[in-house]
């Protein structure tokens, strides 16, 4: 495979801007090679992780700390708490504030969250959030409009939101994302690979990044062929392809 250009590294602007580098990933509870799934995430240098299936069950929080060790990160929020979801961060984020945010439970179905964050890099402060959305249809949907809520709500100008959708970017779940609010970091500045779904056979792009307006995507895809990423990691670490975006937000 072609090797892709790199992204921009994480840096703060004279202006108070700050260019970061967002990763969205579902690890599948860490069930897989937990060291080639830390050592992807280390090899993309992030300065945020939007986890989905973080571990929820017995010893989850030893699990997610564990992760977070070895990828040179802490814990920000999610986990158990908020159903699945996780957001990890470098140490470079001043944290403001965290959330967890349990969603509607229909019956018969899995119950669903989102892991949410408000911090500071340099100038900047950001609206973080992590999902997992429904695989069925008409509950993914209501949750969609939950996410741009819980977003709206959040007092910030700027904001990234991203995870797995369980859905295509021509669905209306997808399509009510990015509509007026939200742009879809993939197709503002495509970069790297397209498809998240399966690491095999990737075929379909089902996990995606979301950032509001103002904010600038400087790139965004599946990290193949960037250094310290190999194809034998990527397909051991879990059962999807994680999703790398550098973004550059506005002072406030």
């Amino acid at each position: 495979m072609a090797t892709t250009p790199l992204l921009p590294g994480s840096r703060t602007e004279s202006d108070g801007s700050a260019v970061i580098r967002v990763l969205s990933y579902n690890v599948r509870s860490m069930r897989d090679d937990t060291a080639a799934l830390a050592q992807v995430i280390t090899a993309c240098a992030p300065d945020l992780v939007l986890v989905q299936e973080a571990p929820r069950f017995f010893r989850w929080r030893k699990k997610l700390a564990r992760l977070a060790s070895a990828s040179g990160l802490a814990i920000l929020s999610g986990g158990a708490t908020a159903a699945g979801p996780a957001i990890l961060c470098s140490l470079r984020a001043t944290v403001e504030r965290t959330e967890d945010v349990l969603l509607p439970l229909t019956p018969g179905l899995h119950r669903r969250g989102f892991a949410t964050a408000v911090v500071r890099f340099g100038g900047a402060r950001l609206g973080v959030l992590s999902c997992h959305l429904s695989l069925q249809k008409d509950e993914r949907y209501a949750q969609g409009g939950l996410l741009l809520d819980r977003l709206a709500k959040m007092g910030v100008e700027h904001a990234v939101a991203g995870g797995d959708l369980n859905e295509r970017p021509d669905g209306r779940t997808f399509r009510r994302l990015t509509g007026e609010e939200l742009t879809d970091c993939w197709a503002a500045a495509p970069w790297g690979g397209e498809y998240t779904s399966t690491p095999a056979d990737p075929h379909q792009r089902i996990d995606a990044l979301f950032a509001t307006k103002g904010v600038e995507v400087l790139g965004c895809g599946v990290p193949h062929g960037q250094p310290g990423v190999t194809e034998t990691d990527l397909r051991a670490a879990t059962d999807h392809l994680p999703v790398l975006a550098a973004l550059r937000i506005p002072a406030v």
